[in-house]
């Protein structure tokens, strides 16, 4: 696609808020990226306006059938004054793979990173500095055939907004507790849980929630047919490092394939570690804790970059791991991902890209 992308600034810029208080999610840029799908046309129009809210028929189908998809990611402000984005060839990737299995038309994707990179450029001034901080970036598109029916929208909307944010998690990189689900399902093979879909979060909600009033942050979700194999924990991937080796879910189409996840197993490899990709069971990781093998257990994400685990609760048998403090791996990972993106740590691996 060699489109130009029309920009149109806006005429009332906001007020930034407290890059102290950000939380995350809560404050969007002065601009947003907007391109249009036609059947018989494909993607045109990419442009660059005032952030504002969209005006869609109450007959749209995203509204009453779900065909949607999103991303997530990131851009850092480095110390010397550099913008970064780490990996979003990976996101554009991932959002093909999720358009296909979502019926919605492939994008260009090195066209929708220079979009990207266009769109921080014009909002750069957004981008936090405080320690711990970046600005979140949401590329989605939803389908906006006016029409009830069941079937493949005609035409669609990509959109991308920015968000200032803080950490994820309010605790930090300090571990957090964790109810295995064995009620609910999040996802099964053939259905939709390698896609990031919009629909698979609102079916975690429910399980998010009763978590929540047990006292706990987030749930691990078992696989949907024999309610015993490890696939996420909430909306990220998930490690655990037994005896020595790490083991992570593999990828058998109802676990999404995140990019942190790709990003920690290609470290560990680099670092001579033995990592292992394959069905855990949890009774596995309940033995692992009973004998005293089970070192570490840590999710990966865009939004958290590595939570670590300190207590997995599995039927009411509570395992504290590592004595409910950060691991020394799951540390080390942190800090080099998060050292790569904001330019700490020289990038050898060629994971960031520059947004001059």
């Amino acid at each position: 696609m060699s489109y130009e992308i029309k920009i149109e600034k806006t005429k009332t810029p906001k007020q930034k808020p407290d890059q102290n208080k950000l939380g995350f999610g809560q404050y969007f840029t002065d601009h947003m990226f907007i391109m249009d799908y036609t059947e018989g046309k494909g993607w045109h129009d990419p442009r660059i306006v005032p952030y504002g809210p969209l005006a869609l028929d109450p007959a749209t189908a995203v509204l009453h059938y779900g065909q949607a998809i999103f991303e997530g990611m990131k851009a850092y402000n480095t110390k010397d004054g550099k913008i970064l984005l780490f990996r979003p060839h990976r996101n554009m990737e991932r959002i093909n793979a999720s358009n296909l299995r979502m019926c919605i038309p492939q994008i260009d994707e090195d066209f929708c990173v220079e979009a990207v990179k266009a769109l921080v450029s014009v909002d750069r001034d957004w981008i936090p500095t405080a320690e711990g901080t970046s600005l979140y970036i949401r590329p989605f598109i939803i389908a906006t055939d006016p029409f009830l029916g069941v079937h493949p929208s005609h035409t669609y909307q990509f959109i991308v907004i920015l968000s200032p944010v803080g950490a994820y998690y309010p605790q930090g990189v300090n571990p957090v507790n964790i109810y295995v689900e064995s009620s609910y399902v999040r996802a099964v093979r053939g259905g939709t849980g390698f896609a990031k879909t919009c629909g698979n979060y609102a079916a975690s909600l429910k399980a998010q929630m009763d978590a929540h009033e047990k006292g706990y942050i987030q749930v691990l979700w078992l696989d949907g047919i024999e309610r015993k194999y490890i696939e996420e924990v909430g909306s990220m991937n998930v490690f655990f490092k037994i005896n020595g080796e790490v083991l992570t879910p593999s990828l058998e189409g109802s676990i999404l394939p995140g990019i942190t996840r790709a990003s920690t197993i290609e470290l560990l490899k680099s670092w001579g570690l033995k990592v292992t990709e394959r069905k855990i069971a949890i009774q596995e990781v309940y033995d692992a804790y009973q004998n005293g093998t089970l070192e570490e257990a840590f999710g990966t994400g865009t939004a958290a970059v590595i939570s670590p685990i300190g207590e997995l609760n599995w039927n009411d048998n509570k395992m504290i791991i590592n004595d409910g403090k950060i691991g020394e791996l799951s540390w080390k990972i942190y800090e080099t991902i998060t050292g790569i993106q904001n330019g700490r740590i020289p990038d050898t691996l060629g994971w960031t890209i520059e947004i001059k």
